[in-house]
């Protein structure tokens, strides 16, 4: 599998970054569709709604929680999972969310999910 990054959708684009995959349930926030630098938006490799908000009410102290969680919610989504993962072999790509702290984000921990399934 080849390695994938993560930026934020308010970061221009640099160098070769591959396949830009918007990986959130809403769309951010001040980014014109027409104008979005990405090249796909997965909805559905994201958290379910209720779990975003659960997870944002408090972040530090629901990380454990909020992995265990969106990874029962990945091995459900049997479909997107392989196709991502699929797609991981023989592309680069980059993960892309609005979140300001891409390391508490959800990406890390479907990267994880990703590489490890």
């Amino acid at each position: 599998m080849n390695q994938i990054t993560i930026k934020r959708i308010y970061e221009n684009p640099q160098g070769k970054g591959g396949i830009r995959i918007l990986v959130d349930r809403l769309w951010p926030r001040g980014i014109k569709k027409d104008d979005a630098p990405i090249d796909e938006w997965v909805k559905d490799l994201a958290p379910s709604h209720e779990l975003r908000k659960w997870y944002h009410e408090n972040i530090d102290k629901r990380r454990a929680g909020f992995i265990k969680k969106y990874h029962a919610e990945l091995r459900k989504n049997t479909e997107a999972v392989d196709a991502m993962r699929n797609l991981a072999q023989t592309k680069k790509l980059t993960f892309i969310t609005s979140m300001k702290d891409v390391e508490k984000s959800h990406l890390p921990v479907l990267i994880d999910f990703l590489m490890k399934q």
